[in-house]
């Protein structure tokens, strides 16, 4: 559905990674399709943006990571829209704009009115359900789907192993990326190590343990855009609850994600996808933490192998490589 009314500006805050950039695909896509001939501009790390170029989700990035004032505030603006958080921080960004509606859950401490905050709501479904409730829009928390970027990629047809985190407690053990790793190899599949600058170390290490060439190692070699096109072309991604993980989902490549601490009932992919999810937990741990969470220290070389292999045969089946 979308709103009547004359054409405005709405700014959309989501200055945070890439993996919560992706969750937030289908809010932003309801508000392309409610607000058809509004500009929105999404407040976010401006790096982030070629991902949405192709879909035309937003008209503009304007550069914001974490919480700090917006150095580029549209006169006037029409509608702020808070997918970053509950506030109060995030609210004080927004309410700088003195925009004309608000969209946002409840804060009382910035008496913000607003739907109430839900803890253990999918992160998907968390900002859909923000939307459809105070702008009735129509929100599918399954709408994913991002066109790749036009790159070509690094490599085709590899098998893409991401054996890095932001943070140690979601970063399964090196030993056993390279175990994998070189059981696929083996079997006669390209893989590829990926990661950011400050993983080469890492990378490196996985790569030399499943005895892999030097040339196996992408990490710090690739753009953004690079590796969006790679992850696209890929037969599968392995990987923790990472970025990579939803670019996979974005781009509907074959994937098998590690998760722990955080239960994939919350960032999980799509039901139905091309994706498996290995999750030994029961509840939530650290994101944050230093230490291998229990819940991903328990997944087994052998297990991650075995789904690893069954995706890849269930693609095989499909025609999708």
């Amino acid at each position: 559905m979308a709103l009547s009314g004359a054409p405005g500006t709405v700014v959309a805050l989501r200055a945070l990674g890439l993996g919560d950039l992706l969750a937030g695909v289908p809010a932003l896509r309801a508000l392309r399709a409610g607000l058809p001939h509004h500009r929105i501009v999404l407040a976010a790390p401006r790096w982030q943006e070629p991902l949405l170029q192709p879909d035309r989700l937003v008209d503009e990035v304007t550069d914001c990571a974490g919480l700090r004032p917006l150095s580029y505030a549209p006169r006037p603006v029409e509608m702020a829209v808070n997918l970053h958080g509950r506030g109060p921080q995030s609210h004080r960004v927004l309410g700088a704009l003195r925009s004309r509606r608000w969209v946002a859950f409840g804060c009382p401490e910035t008496g913000t009115r607003g739907p109430a905050w839900r803890d253990g709501e999918h992160e998907r479904e968390r900002w859909c359900r923000l939307v459809r409730e105070v702008l009735g829009l129509d929100a599918d928390a399954d709408a994913v789907d991002l066109t790749p970027p036009p790159r070509r990629p690094p490599v085709s047809d590899a098998v893409v192993v991401h054996p890095g985190a932001a943070h140690r407690s979601r970063q399964w053990r090196p030993e056993r990326y390279a175990a994998v790793a070189r059981a696929l190899a083996a079997d006669g599949f390209r893989v590829v190590v990926t990661g950011g600058s400050k993983e080469r170390e890492l990378a490196g290490r996985v790569a030399a343990g499943a005895g892999l060439a030097p040339t196996a190692v992408l990490a710090g070699r690739t753009t953004l855009t690079q590796l969006a096109a790679l992850v696209a072309a890929a037969r599968l991604v392995l990987s923790g609850d990472t970025g990579v993980a939803h670019l996979a989902t974005a781009y509907r490549t074959p994937s098998v994600v590690l998760f722990g601490p955080t239960p994939p009932q919350l960032w999980g992919p799509p039901a139905g996808a091309p994706h498996t999810v290995m999750w030994r937990g029961w509840g939530r741990g650290d994101p944050w933490g230093d230490e291998i969470d229990p819940a991903l220290a328990r997944l087994g070389e052998a297990e991650v192998l075995s789904a690893v292999r069954r995706r890849l045969a269930s693609a095989a089946e499909q025609g999708r490589r």
